[in-house]
This record gives C-alpha cells, sequence and structure tokens, in this order.
C-alpha cells in the first residue's frame, strides 16, 4: 500500500467515527426530546381537562363584566361632569 492510500483510508475511518459520534448524539438528543414532549403533551391535555368546566361559566363572566362595564361609564360621565362642574 502507498502512503497516499494509507492517509486516504485513515482520513475516510476518522470521518466516519465523527459521523457516528455526530449521529449517536442526534439520536439521544431526540429521545431525550421525544420524551419531554410525551410529558408535555401530558401537561396540555391536563388543562385542557381541568379547563372543561370554565367553557359554561365564560358566558355567564362575560355578561357581568359587561354590566360592570356599562356602570363604570356612567360613574366615569357622572366624575367628568363634576370635575367640569367644579372646574377642575
Amino acid at each position: 500500500m502507498s502512503t497516499l492510500t494509507l492517509i486516504t483510508l485513515v482520513i475516510v475511518g476518522l470521518l466516519v467515527i465523527v459521523l457516528v459520534v455526530y449521529l449517536v448524539g442526534i439520536i439521544l438528543a431526540l429521545r431525550r426530546a421525544g420524551s419531554e414532549l410525551e410529558r408535555l403533551a401530558g401537561g396540555l391535555q391536563k388543562i385542557v381537562d381541568d379547563t372543561a368546566p370554565l367553557t359554561a361559566q365564560v358566558g355567564t363572566v362575560n355578561d357581568a363584566l359587561r354590566r360592570l362595564h356599562a356602570g363604570l361609564r356612567s360613574v366615569d360621565h357622572h366624575l367628568v361632569g363634576i370635575a367640569w362642574a367644579m372646574r377642575l
């Protein structure tokens, strides 16, 4: 074997080893990410389950907030009138 062939084989061998290490690292990272995604999906499903009863209450809360908004606008209107009368 010539020296050039030997050097080429060593370089190719090193490249293969580096590639294998790199790919194994990617595989391990993807497995960890997969387990984290499973935990995330489980947590999101728990949030969906826990907030499901709120769906019926949103309309009630919205109506109450509308009434509160109307009352606060009335108070604001009266305060503006008082401030104008007192020339503030």
